[in-house]
């Protein structure tokens, strides 16, 4: 199977780091997080591989070159204008002519791809959702109530949200719905499919997921072993 590593975005979380390295190559301790994600894809079964980049594009070819280090091809595409999360795939309508993964170039994930991908293959459906579950944290009383009445309250709650983990497995006819050289956003695509009710299918994980876009992520990922006997690089091969 080939994947999709979307590599374009500015990432503004991280400034002033990523005025200076685009976030992709962001250090996981002694190693860009791109080198780990495409090692963790390599270890499954992964060889071929589409990078899309866009800001600062020339440094992230530079360092992973065409990915023979690790036994892999990697093409790139490169934004004149940014296309947005989804929009780079319109790029690459030629290649992409079975089942792919896309995954954001700053995720790092035990997730079991083997699992994932058997999953949406079962299902049937065009598009499967990779997605964890992440409490957010309160800051305020939160009041419940009725015609002007307070039935309940919580003191600053922790809730807990199902959200897209950025890591998807689409098949080929999604990128008919995605348009050239404009802007097109994962949130375009969902609403898009939403409105025509077309099915869209998850696939729950319930382990490890780091969004190192995210300065607390970032700094997490930073206390993690990345070594190749770490659970993080458990090998589960594609099928």
């Amino acid at each position: 199977m080939k994947a999709v590593i979307q590599c374009g975005g500015k990432g503004t979380r991280l400034r002033p780091h990523t005025s200076i390295l685009p976030k992709p190559l962001m250090p996981i301790g002694a190693r860009p997080v791109l080198e780990l994600v495409l090692k963790w894809l390599r270890r499954n079964g992964i060889r071929e591989v589409f990078v899309t980049t866009g800001y600062l594009g020339h440094l992230i070819r530079s360092v992973c070159g065409d990915g023979n280090q690790w036994n892999m091809r990697i093409t790139y595409t490169q934004e004149v204008e940014p296309l947005g999360t989804i929009g780079p795939l319109s790029l690459l309508r030629e290649q992409l002519d079975a089942p792919f993964l896309v995954l954001n170039g700053d995720v790092l994930t035990d997730l079991n791809l083997n699992q994932f991908i058997s999953d949406h293959r079962r299902t049937h459906a065009s598009l499967t959702i990779a997605t964890a579950n992440r409490p957010t944290k309160m800051d305020f009383g939160v009041i419940d109530e009725t015609n002007g009445h307070v039935t309940g309250f919580r003191e600053k709650p922790e809730l807990s949200h199902l959200v897209s983990m950025g890591i998807y497995c689409m098949d080929p006819a999604i990128l008919e719905r995605i348009p050239s050289g404009v802007p097109f956003g994962f949130d375009d695509l969902m609403f898009q499919m939403l409105q025509e009710e077309v099915p869209v299918n998850i696939f729950k994980h319930d382990g490890m997921w780091l969004d190192i876009g995210r300065v607390d992520d970032f700094l997490k990922a930073q206390d993690v072993a990345w070594d190749e006997q770490s659970p993080a690089f458990a090998t589960t091969v594609a099928a």
